[in-house]
């Protein structure tokens, strides 16, 4: 099995916007939150990594990121940063179904 660099970046991504939020803003919702998120990301991209059947945890924290970031960017038409991580949110979700997909055993 490969290592899911897409999943890796997804993580980083998740959690330098939380360490941005934090020195722009001084948010330390936003520092707290990215963290934790690009944490169980980063998690769920090695469980992913072993086992690609084993991606749960990515599934979980994608979809929770899209729909919380969705959210946001509806109420406020800014693309920075809600529209940002809900569109790489649900480039991820699209990526981790469709490799649940193809790792499913076929009924013959």
């Amino acid at each position: 099995m490969g290592v899911d660099w897409i999943g890796f970046g997804y993580a980083a991504l998740v959690s330098a916007g939380g360490v941005i939020g934090y020195l722009k803003a001084g948010s330390v919702t936003s520092l707290v939150a990215g963290l934790l998120f690009g944490l169980l990301a980063a998690v769920g991209a090695y469980l992913a990594s072993h086992n690609p059947k084993n991606a749960w945890i990515s599934l979980g924290t994608a979809g929770t990121l899209a729909v919380v970031m969705g959210l946001r960017f509806l109420s406020s038409w800014k693309f920075m940063p809600a529209g940002l991580m809900t569109l790489a949110s649900s480039l991820m979700l699209v990526k981790i179904i469709v490799g649940m997909l193809k790792t499913r055993p076929h009924k013959s």
